[in-house]
C-alpha cells in the first residue's frame, strides 16, 4: 500500500489537521483524520512570529520544537485510529506553519522541524513544499489546485473549489482539464482577529456575532478598495498583508462603529472579495464547493451564495464526499506521494513558476 499522512496547520493558527490517505489505487482513499488543537501559548507565539520581534530566531526554533511534538501527536492519533504501525506508512508530509510569505522577495518561510518529527515518529518526513516553486519564480501558493483537480475535477463540468482558511483561495477546475487558481484575499483572518480583540474568542462560531450586526456600506467599500484584490493572477497573500493594523487603518474614520457591525461587514467583505474573484476567473462554473473552516460558518456561506446569485450552486465539499476540514491535509499527503514518485506538485499556470517542479525535501526516518 502507498499510505501517506498529511499534516496542515494554516493561517487560522488554531491547530493541526491530519489525514491518512491511500494512493494504491486509481482513487484517493481517505483512511482517517485527526485534529490536535494548539495550546494558547503556542498559538500566541506563532501569532507573534508573524511580525518582526525581539530574538525571533531563537523563538522560532523553540516554537518549531513544540510544533513538531504536536505534529507527532497527530500522527500517533491517526495510527491508533487506523490500527496501523509506523512501518506501514510510506511518509508523513508536513506543511509547517507559515510566518512569512514574500515570494516577490524570493522567499517563503514556515516554522517546522521535520528532522525532529522523523525522530519522534520513526517515519520518513517530507517538508518544505513551497520553496522550490518560489525558487523557480513562482508564488509558492496556492499549491492545492492540482490536488483539487485530482480529487474533485469532472470532465465536461467546470467547478470552483474555494478554500476559506485564514486566507481564501480558489481553484477553477475546467471541464477540459485546465486548472487555474490563486489567493483571493482574506478568509477568516480578519473576522478571527476582530472577535479575538473584542470578545477574546478565537473565531465567530457559525457567524453568530456577525449575524447580530448590520453591514456598514461605506466601510465595506473602503475594504474592497484594497489594491491586492484587483491584481491579476498569479498572486498569493497572507498575514503579511491582511492583519489588524491593516484593518485599523481603514477603521480610522469609523471609530464609533459598533463592533458587531464591523464583524458583519468583515464577513460580507470576505464573501464579496471571494465572489468577485470567482465571477472574474471562474465564469461558467456549475458549482462552487467550499472547504476550510469557512465552510462551517453558515452566515458566510449564505453571504457567498447571495453574492454569486441563484444561478451558481454553493455547497461544502461534503457534497462531494470529503469533509471540508480534511481537504488541505489530504492535499499535502498527495504532495508527499507526488514527491516520492518524483512527479510535479505545482501548476505553473497557477503559481507562475518557470515550469513544473517536484516539491519537497526528504528527512529519512
Amino acid at each position: 500500500m502507498a499510505l501517506y499522512i498529511g499534516l496542515m496547520s494554516g493561517t487560522s493558527l488554531d491547530g493541526v489537521d491530519g489525514a491518512l490517505a491511500d494512493f494504491s489505487g486509481a482513487d484517493i482513499n481517505t483512511r482517517g483524520a485527526a485534529y490536535i488543537a494548539f495550546p494558547p501559548a503556542l498559538r500566541a507565539e506563532l501569532m507573534a512570529l508573524q511580525a518582526p520581534g525581539d530574538n525571533e530566531i531563537e523563538r522560532e526554533a523553540a516554537a518549531a520544537i513544540q510544533l513538531a511534538r504536536h505534529y507527532a501527536d497527530c500522527v500517533a492519533a491517526l495510527l491508533a485510529d487506523a490500527g496501523l504501525a509506523a512501518a506501514d506508512i510510506t511518509a508523513v508530509a508536513v506543511h509547517g506553519q507559515t510566518i512569512r510569505h514574500r515570494p516577490e522577495l524570493g522567499f517563503t518561510r514556515q516554522v517546522n522541524h521535520p528532522a525532529l518529527l522523523a525522530e519522534l515518529c520513526g517515519i520518513d518526513v517530507i517538508a518544505d513544499f513551497r520553496s522550490r516553486d518560489v525558487a523557480a519564480g513562482g508564488q509558492g501558493a496556492p499549491l492545492v489546485p492540482a490536488f483539487h483537480q485530482a480529487l474533485f475535477g469532472k470532465a465536461g463540468s467546470t467547478r470552483v473549489v474555494a478554500n476559506i482558511g485564514g486566507i481564501a483561495n480558489i481553484s477553477v477546475l475546467g471541464g477540459d482539464g485546465a486548472v487555474t487558481g490563486f489567493d483571493t484575499g482574506p478568509g477568516n483572518v480578519l473576522m478571527d482577529a476582530w472577535i479575538a480583540r473584542h470578545q477574546d474568542r478565537e473565531y465567530d462560531a457559525d457567524g453568530a456575532w456577525a449575524a447580530s450586526g448590520v453591514v456598514l456600506p461605506e466601510l465595506l467599500a473602503e475594504l474592497l478598495r484594497e489594491p491586492y484584490l484587483a491584481l491579476p493572477p498569479p498572486k498569493s497573500t497572507g498575514r503579511d498583508l491582511f492583519h489588524l493594523d491593516w484593518l485599523d487603518a481603514r477603521l480610522a474614520v469609523y471609530r464609533e462603529a459598533a463592533p458587531a457591525d464591523v464583524q458583519a461587514t468583515l464577513t460580507r467583505f470576505t464573501a464579496l472579495s471571494l465572489a468577485q474573484a470567482i465571477q472574474a476567473h471562474g465564469s461558467g462554473a456549475d458549482a462552487v464547493y467550499v472547504c476550510g473552516g469557512g465552510a462551517y460558518n453558515s452566515v458566510l456561506m449564505s453571504e457567498l451564495g447571495a453574492a454569486l446569485g441563484k444561478q451558481v450552486m454553493v455547497a461544502s465539499t461534503q457534497a462531494l464526499g470529503v469533509a471540508p476540514n480534511r481537504v488541505e491535509a489530504l492535499a499535502f499527503a498527495w504532495l508527499g506521494y507526488r514527491f516520492t514518485e518524483r512527479l510535479a506538485g505545482n501548476l505553473p499556470a497557477v503559481t507562475g513558476a518557470a515550469g513544473e517542479r517536484v516539491l519537497g525535501a526528504l528527512y529519512p526516518r
